[in-house]
C-alpha cells in the first residue's frame, strides 16, 4: 500500500511541478520569463548531479566541465553567425575578437589571424555546433569513466580526478586567448534559429523550449531509472563488489549512467547560451561544480524532482538575497547558512523529507485500517 501511494504521490508531484512550470508565462513578463528559464537550466544540472551522485554512488565535483563544453560549442556556431562576425573575406566569417587583434591591412581570413583558427570554420553551421554540444561531452565523459571505472577507481578518487579535469581545461581554456578569447568569453552571440525561427532569449518560444527539454529530462531519466538497469545500478552504488559477485558489469553501468549525466550537463549548457547570450570560463569554476552538488545536496540527491527544486530554489534565493539592498553583503552567509541547516535537520534533502513523511503517512493510514 505504502509503494502504490508513493507511486501516486510521485506522479502527483511530478504532474505539479510541470503544470506550474507550464503556467507560468501567464503571470510573468519577458523579464522574470528570461530569469525563470535560466532556473530551470540549473535545475536540469541539478537532474544531472542526482543521477550521478545520488543514484550511481559518483560524486562528480566537474560536472561544470560538460556543462562548459556543451556551452561553448554552441556559442562558437552562434558567435559565427553573429553580425559582428559576418565579415566576408577569404575564408568567409571571423570571430570579431580575432579582427580586433588582427594586424591592420591583414586579409580577412582565418588562417592568417590566427594558424589554429581553422578549428572555428566547422562552426559556421550551427547544426554542427548542436551536435559537437552533446557529442564531444559525452565522448569526453565516456573516456574518462572507462579509464576510471574500469580500473575501479572509487570514491573520493573519482571526486578528485573530475575536479583536476575541471581546473586543467579551464586553464587551457584561458591559456588560448587568441583562439578562445580567454577571460572574456564569447559575447554578442546570434539568436538560435530552428529554419526561418529565431528563439528570443525574452520570448515566449525560448521559454517554452527549455520548459520542454526539462520535462524530456525529468520524465526519461524518471523511467530509465525505474528499469532494470535503473535498479542495478542502485545495487551497485550500494554494494559494487557483490554485483560484480552476482556477474553484473559494474563498470557499464556506471560508465553509461556517468555519460548520461554529462549530455544532461551539456544540453543544460547549449540551452544556458541560448537563454543568457554568453559563454564564459567561470561555467567550469570549481566553486560552480561544487554549488551544483550543493543543490542537490539540499533538494535531495536521491530523488530527481527533489534535486531540480533544490536548483530552482536556491538560485532563487540568492537572486532575491543578492538583489535586496540590506542583503547585498549577507546574501552568501544567507545560502551557507540554509544549507548547514538543512544537512542538520533534513540529511535527505528536501525530496528525502517529502518521500519519509509520505512513508509514514501510508504506515499511519495502514495500521488505522
Amino acid at each position: 500500500m505504502v509503494s502504490s501511494l508513493d507511486r501516486r504521490a510521485t506522479f502527483a508531484a511530478y504532474a505539479v511541478f510541470l503544470a506550474l512550470v507550464a503556467l507560468a508565462p501567464l503571470v510573468l513578463d519577458g523579464f522574470w520569463l528570461n530569469r525563470l528559464a535560466k532556473y530551470l537550466v540549473y535545475g536540469m544540472l541539478g537532474v544531472a548531479i542526482a543521477m550521478c551522485w545520488g543514484y550511481a554512488g559518483i560524486l562528480n565535483l566537474g560536472q561544470g566541465l560538460f556543462f562548459g563544453i556543451g556551452a561553448y560549442m554552441l556559442a562558437m556556431s552562434l558567435k559565427m553567425a553573429s553580425p559582428a562576425s559576418l565579415q566576408h573575406g577569404g575564408s568567409g566569417p571571423v570571430p570579431d575578437f580575432m579582427l580586433s587583434n588582427a594586424e591592420p591591412g591583414a586579409k580577412i581570413d582565418l588562417c592568417c589571424i590566427n594558424p589554429l583558427a581553422f578549428v572555428w570554420s566547422p562552426f559556421r553551421h550551427q547544426s554542427f555546433g548542436i551536435l559537437m554540444g552533446v557529442v564531444l561531452p559525452v565522448a569526453v565523459a565516456f573516456l574518462l569513466g572507462t579509464v576510471v571505472f574500469r580500473k575501479r577507481i572509487a570514491g573520493v578518487f573519482v571526486s578528485i580526478v573530475t575536479l583536476a579535469l575541471v581546473l586543467l581545461v579551464r586553464l587551457l581554456l584561458v591559456d588560448a586567448q587568441p583562439l578562445t578569447n580567454g577571460f572574456n568569453g564569447l559575447s554578442d552571440l546570434a539568436w538560435l534559429r530552428f529554419g526561418g525561427f529565431e528563439f528570443d532569449p525574452y520570448g515566449l518560444a525560448t521559454y517554452y523550449l527549455i520548459a520542454a527539454v526539462l520535462a524530456l529530462v525529468l520524465v526519461g531519466s524518471r523511467l530509465l531509472l525505474a528499469t532494470r538497469a535503473g535498479l542495478i545500478l542502485r545495487a551497485t552504488s550500494g554494494d559494487p563488489q557483490r554485483a560484480r559477485y552476482l556477474g553484473f558489469d559494474v563498470a557499464h553501468y556506471q560508465i553509461f549512467f556517468f555519460s548520461l549525466s554529462a549530455g544532461i550537463a551539456a544540453l543544460a549548457g547549449m540551452l544556458y547560451v541560448v537563454v543568457a547570450e554568453f559563454a564564459s570560463p567561470t561555467f567550469l569554476d570549481l566553486a560552480f561544480s561544487i554549488t551544483m552538488v550543493v543543490w542537490a545536496a539540499v533538494g535531495g540527491r536521491g530523488s530527481l524532482l527533489g534535486a531540480c527544486l533544490g536548483a530552482i530554489l536556491i538560485n532563487m534565493l540568492e537572486s532575491t538575497a543578492s538583489e535586496t539592498q540590506s542583503l547585498v553583503e549577507a546574501w552568501r552567509v544567507i545560502v551557507g547558512l540554509a544549507f548547514v541547516l538543512v544537512v542538520l535537520y533534513l540529511p535527505k534533502g528536501i525530496g528525502g523529507w517529502a518521500h519519509d513523511m509520505l512513508a509514514r503517512w501510508g504506515r499511519t493510514g495502514r495500521a488505522a485500517e
